[in-house]
């Protein structure tokens, strides 16, 4: 081999490295293209943010007042308080949608070639979920960029640090719906189970309440939503929202996240998981 060849050598990916940047690259590109051609999608995720901020918000400014507290500084708005709340929303149902494509990819879309390639299976999934989650923050930013119109204008850092927390809270999230997906085979089953997940998930947090108000209504339902791992992804991105850092949410987050990831990829191990158990005649 001379210089030349040595030197390229040097300079270009190992034959398995490359491929695996390869498959990574085409299921980003699968899943963006997705994104785009499907434009109901884009427009159903924004329409369910949007009518709590511009038609719940208005009616419940004047029945629920938001005391002063962490991160905000004085009195804010109803609409105000709800937006990490709602951003969390998008990302809550784009991480089930995508989760829900994944049972039909897994049986009869690309996701079935993929998955019987030399590439680890662990590698292929948290491909599909960075995917997934790269669309949700695009969808995020569009509903914060349609916010700012309706009086809610957090420090123009804050869409700068909120990034890491709303990746961080839709890859939690996406791993959720990914850990369902490998336990359900049906299309029809998944889309019940999602609603007993999305809607409890959402109502049972601190999305659209402060907690302490929770609390005086209810210790046992504010126990419930202190527990609720939605509840610390909201908080998370409320926080980083106005350019500050909750370490408490931030590492809970982070612990569900990656249980959550692995529970996914414990399910979709085909001599261990649930895709094992299926054969079985486990239960779909």
């Amino acid at each position: 081999m001379n210089d030349a060849q040595q030197q390229e050598s040097k300079g270009s990916l190992p034959p398995g490295r490359a491929i695996a940047w390869r498959a990574a690259i085409a299921i980003i590109n699968r899943e963006s293209l997705r994104f785009v051609h499907q434009r109901g999608r884009f427009i159903a995720a924004l329409i369910r943010p949007l009518v709590w901020l511009f038609i719940f918000a208005a009616g419940f400014r004047s029945v629920l007042g938001v005391s002063i507290q962490p991160p905000y500084v004085t009195y804010v708005l109803y609409e105000v308080y709800i937006t990490p709340g709602l951003c969390g929303m998008i990302l809550l149902f784009a991480g089930m949608q995508s989760s829900l494509a994944m049972v039909y990819d897994r049986e009869m879309g690309s996701m079935r070639v993929l998955l019987v390639s030399p590439l680890p299976r662990w590698y292929l999934l948290v491909c599909k979920l960075f995917a997934g989650v790269i669309v949700a923050v695009v969808q995020v930013y569009v509903f914060l960029a349609i916010a700012w119109f309706w009086e809610v204008e957090p420090p123009l850092y804050g869409y700068i640090t909120v990034l890491p927390a709303l990746v961080l809270a839709g890859f939690m999230l996406g791993a959720l719906g990914l850990f369902l997906s490998s336990v359900i085979k049906q299309l029809e089953n998944f889309a019940g189970v999602m609603n007993f997940v999305i809607f409890p998930m959402f109502f049972a947090s601190s999305a659209l309440y402060p907690l302490w108000r929770v609390r005086e209504s209810s210790v046992l339902l504010w126990q419930i939503c202190s527990a609720n791992p939605f509840t610390h992804a909201v908080e998370m991105i409320r926080f980083a929202l106005h350019g500050q850092f909750d370490l408490i949410s931030t590492a809970i987050t982070l612990a569900c996240a990656l249980a959550f990831l692995g529970m996914a990829i414990y399910g979709y191990d085909p001599g261990r998981g649930f895709m094992q158990a299926r054969r079985g005649g486990g239960p779909g």
